[in-house]
């Protein structure tokens, strides 16, 4: 535990509903950040994870959705993990950075020692209080959260070098054209409050005093002067972009909770009396036929009807959905995601599909999306 005058405050960008048109068409009806992954909303998790670092005085969301579509959810967890959980609406997006320095009255309110910053469209199993720890041993401005990746990959993110021993941060590039390192970015960090010093430094010698990247603007400039280190994660981490992706993440989620938390996972308790393949979530309020087969990846949530017989297999199942199961041949589905109250008549098969919400599928399909 840290000392009783240390208070940190986490920071989480959710952007905004001009930003992850590439996670379109699940964020048509629904913000990207409140997307459900492993049974959760995708904001959730890191949420979650925040809500485990000592001494914790408050999480803040910032971004540029209408606060309307945050109000339930923030009064909703806020209850639940017992931690003030604030949203700030910025009234246009201001760049990662500016963002942050738009509501630092805000976050340094609770006049913090650490500061977290994380992404909202990041899956990992972040490593906050370890890399409390390791920033504290640093003794820098901040920390950067990292991990190594394919050679033919790296250059999709942000790439860095850092000193083998000391784990400074040497050099910084976004997306470079040519190969710098396997070492990348993983959008998760931890700052002292000098971080708003830097920003408004970086301000003050620009022209567009509205926009500030905290990647190139930021960390760029700043490698090498031994202010920022960085942290490696050995665990999974995935950047959650696209509809394809937050299949794999709820996956990865679902795992997660077999180390973490096996009560979230369907047939901890014994009650479920439908066959449960691997790693499943499935809501309380949810209703599944004892003949039904379900997993392996697989998350259902509120309200939904699984028939008899019906199979479903790395799947997103959203509220009020239902499968019906009542003849000899039984619906099947696959590699899918199906929006709120979608409806799949028996004997239908959906492989490799994303449905949006309100339609009924009386016909198989497969590789489409139906708007």
């Amino acid at each position: 535990m840290g000392s009783s005058e240390e208070r940190v405050v986490a920071v989480i960008m959710v952007g905004g509903p001009t930003k992850g048109t590439r996670f379109r068409p699940l964020s048509l009806n629904v913000p990207k950040p409140l997307f459900p992954l492993a049974g959760q909303p995708m904001v959730h998790h890191p949420i979650s994870a925040c809500s485990r670092i000592p001494n914790l005085a408050q999480i803040y969301l910032i971004g540029f959705y209408e606060e309307r579509e945050f109000a339930l959810y923030v009064s909703a967890i806020s209850n639940e993990l017992k931690v003030p959980v604030r949203y700030l609406r910025e009234d246009r997006p201001h760049g990662s950075a500016g963002g942050l320095y738009t509501f630092r009255d805000y976050i340094l309110e609770e006049n913090p020692s650490h500061i977290f910053l994380l992404n909202c469209d990041v899956c990992c199993s972040f490593p906050l209080s370890q890399m409390l720890d390791a920033h504290k041993n640093y003794g820098g401005m901040g920390t950067i959260l990292v991990i190594k990746v394919s050679a033919e990959s790296a250059n999709q993110f942000g790439e860095l070098v850092a000193d083998p021993v000391t784990n400074e941060l040497l050099h910084y590039t976004e997306k470079p054209e040519t190969f710098v390192s396997d070492l990348i970015n993983c959008g998760v960090y931890i700052f002292t409050p000098d971080i708003f010093k830097a920003i408004q430094d970086s301000f003050t010698q620009r022209k567009d005093r509205d926009y500030l990247r905290l990647d190139q603007d930021i960390l760029s400039p700043l490698a090498g002067k031994k202010e920022l280190y960085t942290y490696e994660t050995r665990d999974f981490w995935e950047q959650i972009k696209t509809p394809g992706m937050s299949l794999k993440c709820s996956g990865l989620y679902l795992a997660q909770f077999r180390r973490t938390s096996p009560i979230l996972l369907a047939g901890s308790k014994g009650s479920r009396s439908a066959a449960i393949i691997d790693d499943v979530y499935i809501h309380p309020s949810a209703k599944v036929h004892p003949s039904a087969k379900i997993g392996p990846n697989v998350s259902i949530s509120a309200n939904a009807r699984i028939g008899a017989g019906a199979r479903l297999i790395s799947c997103i199942i959203l509220d009020d959905v239902e499968i019906k199961g009542e003849g000899d041949y039984n619906a099947k589905l696959g590699i899918t995601i199906l929006g709120e109250s979608v409806a799949v008549e028996d004997e239908v098969v959906v492989i490799n599909s994303i449905v949006l919400p309100n339609k009924t599928l009386n016909v198989s399909v497969q590789e489409e999306i139906i708007l």
